[in-house]
């Protein structure tokens, strides 16, 4: 209550004072009666401080009084409330505020009445329904608005603009065609009469269950979308057939762009209005990609099963509604040379087989399918290889997947843009290196091998090979297998089978860049105080040699038992006591112990570094954990080995291998290669790698691969157990590698491990030295005819003698015992074991095959018998996968 209704009643006076409420003829003050009754201004809030003055002493506490008695009487009113009061009456003064209540008079009032006028408290800020309710129709009027802004300004493009891509077109390295292939052309369009109902349905049931209903678009779905957008995701997931429809035949723009969306949406709408159902079906199936290169239901169902896309069953319909999904995953056959790690044949084949069961279920839920036929479905269709296309045959398909893994893993273009098309690939592939290659490979397989003679020893026999020039990392020539549309694993860029003694070349690289460790030192100190060696220095070639680590104590692994390394059929070389040979003879006869203790005399850390160095990947490469990694226990691809030994070939110089010169499109040009060659070793490090691996091919185990007035330098490489054989060697032009191995050619068998190649072309044993280096020699024969023979660079000195036994002293009297310095004997000739594996080839780890240590065969030329590595799965130690692809990847690694 406020201070003037606490005063008590003043004495009535006269004056004024005493007038006006002898006119008023009651006691209401100005707050009760209604504006102007009076005719007074001081029944206002108009009146001012001076008329208040003017009505003399004691005026002011008057007209406090008449405000409350005012209001009482207002209350005591038969109107009663301050809403009758406020009316103005007869006579009033208009706009004069009635008493303290004004805000209840009419006075201005707003468009929006926020915060709310006449309340107080948490009643001001809730809006009023009318308010609500208003903002809502007006928010949907203005989408309303948009949208048909949007609809009137948007036109249907024309399909014949759109849905007919172009190919991509490969060429060789002399810019002749090679192939047409990849891109949207690989379609025939048939009408919806030819396309089972089965199929109609399979889609709808998986895709779009409102298909036949909706208008076009599906609000979840775009709300889905949005929802996506706004969390910085893709716009993709809200799309209805169609929209996926008018997304493949009608939109040039593939973006994920909201306007993109936008368009696709108004454009759907309107052709949901304009449209019938049966056509939008009809041109859906015809331009949706399927996968392997496939553009519509007919293409599909040619490059899935060979028939045509209405003999299609529901089983293979739901398969094919799958491959929508992005074949990329689901194709059966897999997608190793995209994604390695998760697009394998295994892994697709599980996908592909639980998303064609969920059609299928609902397909019955829907009313499409009977619950009996649905039943004849339960596993994958009997589905054929994965290149229906005849101009991948042979050798092709090998080479365009190359380079299609080249674009795609080094992000020069997507596999998305790719499948669009209108791309020209001058690849680095030389026709006639490739033709030569194949026609070497098939003259030794047509002469020796024999699957009806010998089906136990000649059946499941592959090779693969790669040829790469020194000079710039182009690949000039690959081998993948018989034939692209038979034979899907590339044998030239992933096979899984270990190298051999191949590897014993990066053992000495290092030997010569680092050099051996001083055992007198520490640990930490030795590192740094090491002695570089020359091809003179001297290492033991004893047979069962213990090895020891570089200070001389004796190696142990985790269980206490010492490494005893076997040599290829446990031959001792050099002369007893000590058969001491220099590295050339070791590396000339591929001498397992030698090079096993000059790597751990190394550091096994330090010859990965040369491989690496030299070209090989990481991921390719097995664990240093056991000396045997020094003779071959990983398992790089033909074209990585082939790249490497071209380091030594350029005199250090390393190029990563490539496959693709430039790509052009009607834009102008994508993408030029450009060199960036490095120095991975000194020169003279690689000169004198160079000229010991001469020696090789001169008078060691690679003189098969001698070539008519050239300097050639090489290394065979066979593995303990007889399974897997190369030949690596290179000219100053040119590089190669040579594989040959024994690995069941069904893809779809699980756990596949390489073969034995004991007695395999009627030979007792397969080395690096007959077959492979046999096709080598062929191969580079035709490949280099017609080119200048350029000889080898002249090896600067390098390093020291180590381990050298110093000079006898002369003494003056005669001795009959044997000098200090031994005559030497000559060196026994390489035999050959008898088929029956040795003992260690029935032993994982060949230290388990007894307690005073176990002994390591390595092949003839020093592949290993069983040393255990990350990724080892079977008793030959090999990073063998169940599709036999080991760590494979694009050029033998994944991402490689």
């Amino acid at each position: 209550m406020s201070e003037h209704r606490r005063k008590p009643p003043q004495p009535q006076g006269g004056g004024r004072a005493a007038a006006r409420r002898g006119q008023s003829g009651s006691s209401s003050g100005r707050r009760a009666a209604p504006r102007g009754a009076t005719g007074s201004l001081a029944d206002s809030y108009g009146t001012s401080s001076q008329e208040s003055a003017s009505y003399g002493p004691g005026a002011e506490e008057h007209l406090q009084g008449g405000r409350a008695e005012a209001r009482r009487a207002a209350q005591r009113s038969t109107g009663g409330g301050r809403r009758r009061g406020a009316e103005p009456a007869p006579g009033s003064r208009r706009g004069a505020p009635a008493g303290r209540g004004r805000a209840a008079g009419p006075g201005k009032k707003r468009l929006i009445d926020y915060p709310r006028a006449g309340k107080y408290g948490v009643a001001r800020w809730v809006p009023s329904w009318k308010l609500v309710t208003g903002l809502f129709i007006g928010f949907i009027g203005s989408l309303v608005a948009v949208a048909g802004v949007g609809y009137a300004l948007v036109s249907v493009p024309n399909v014949d603009e759109t849905a007919t891509a172009q190919n991509n077109v490969y060429y060789w390295s002399d810019d002749t065609e090679m192939v047409s292939t990849g891109g949207e052309t690989n379609r025939q369009i048939v009408n919806l009469a030819q396309i089972p109902k089965a199929m109609q349905y399979a889609v709808v049931s998986q895709e779009n269950k409102t298909f036949y209903t909706d208008s076009g678009i599906d609000p979840k779905g775009i709300a889905r979308a949005v929802f996506n957008m706004a969390r910085g995701g893709n716009t993709q997931g809200g799309s209805t057939i169609t929209q996926q429809y008018v997304k493949n035949a009608r939109l040039n723009d593939q973006s994920q762009t909201v306007t993109r969306k936008f368009k696709e949406i108004f454009i759907s709408i309107k052709v949901g209005a304009t449209v019938n159902k049966d056509t939008i079906m009809e041109g859906y199936l015809n331009s949706a990609y399927y996968g392997r290169n496939a553009y519509g239901i007919q293409a599909a169902a040619r490059a899935y099963f060979n028939k045509q896309a209405k003999d299609l069953d529901p089983g293979e319909c739901a398969f094919l509604a799958a491959m929508l999904k992005g074949a990329t995953y689901y194709d059966p056959a897999g997608a190793i040379s995209i994604d390695p790690a998760n697009a394998t044949p295994d892994a697709n084949r599980k996908r592909a087989l639980r998303q064609m069961q969920d059609t299928l279920d609902k397909m019955v839920e829907y009313g499409h399918l009977s619950a009996t036929e649905r039943a004849r479905y339960k596993t994958l269709p009997a589905w054929q290889n994965p290149r229906s296309n005849t101009q991948l045959k042979g050798q092709t398909g090998y080479l365009v997947d190359l380079a299609k893994a080249y674009l795609i893993n080094n992000k020069i273009i997507s596999a998305d843009q790719l499948q669009q098309g209108g791309y020209s690939i001058y690849t680095t592939f030389d026709k006639k290196k490739v033709s030569e290659l194949e026609a070497a490979v098939k003259k030794v397989r047509k002469e020796n091998i024999d699957p009806k003679k010998r089906p136990d020893k000649d059946t499941y026999v592959q090779f693969g090979g790669a040829s790469v020039e020194p000079a710039t990392g182009a690949i000039r020539a690959c081998y993948g297998g018989e034939d692209a549309t038979t034979h899907f694993t590339n044998n030239c860029d992933s096979t899984g089978a270990q190298v051999g003694s191949t590897f014993k070349t990066f053992v000495l690289a290092a030997a010569m860049k680092w050099g051996v460790r001083d055992p007198d030192l520490g640990e930490s100190q030795a590192q740094d105080e090491r002695t570089v060696v020359n091809a003179k220095s001297l290492f033991s070639g004893k047979n069962d040699l213990k090895i020891k680590n570089y200070d001389g104590s004796v190696w142990k692994n985790e269980e206490g038992k010492e490494w005893l390394q076997e040599n290829d059929g446990k031959q001792s070389y050099g002369s007893p006591p000590k058969y001491q040979i220099d590295l050339r003879e070791a590396m000339r006869e591929s001498v397992n112990s030698a090079f096993v203790q000059l790597g751990m005399d190394v550091g096994l850390d330090k010859v990965k570094e040369s491989a690496m160095d030299a070209g090989l990947k990481k991921d390719s490469l097995a664990g240093t954990n056991f000396p045997s990694f020094s003779i071959g226990i990983s398992d790089p691809s033909a074209i990585r080995m082939a790249g490497a030994y071209a380091t030594f070939a350029a005199s250090g110089k390393q190029n990563e291998p490539y496959s693709v010169e430039r790509v052009t499109s009607k834009d102008g040009d994508v993408f030029t290669h450009k060199a960036e060659p490095e120095q991975a070793f000194e020169k003279k490090v690689a000169d004198n790698v160079t000229d010991v691996l001469k020696t090789v091919v001169e008078k060691g185990t690679g003189t098969n691969a001698q070539l008519t007035g050239r300097d050639v330098a090489g290394k065979t490489g066979t593995t303990d157990g007889n399974k897997s054989a190369w030949f690596v060697g290179y000219t100053p032009q040119l590089s190669t590698a040579i594989t040959m191995f024994r690995l069941d050619d069904d893809e779809t068998k699980k756990n596949r491990t390489f073969l034995e190649m004991y007695g395999t072309g009627g030979q007792e044993k397969i080395h690096g030295a007959s077959f492979p280096s046999e096709i080598w020699h062929d191969y580079m024969e035709q490949a280099l005819k017609g080119q200048e023979a350029i000889d080898f660079p002249t090896p600067e000195p390098i390093g020291e003698i180590v381990n050298e036994e110093p000079s006898p002293t002369p003494t003056p009297t005669f001795s009959e015992t044997e000098s200090a310095t031994p005559t030497p004997t000559p060196t026994p000739s390489l035999t050959f074991p008898s088929p029956t594996p040795t003992a260690s080839e029935s032993c994982r780890f060949a230290w388990q095959c007894s307690d005073t240590g176990g002994t390591d065969n390595g092949g003839t030329d020093g592949g290993v018998t069983s040393t255990p590595t990350a990724t080892s799965t079977d008793a030959n130690g090999g990073n063998t996968n169940g599709n036999g692809n080991g760590n494979g990847g694009l050029f033998g690694g994944p991402g490689g």
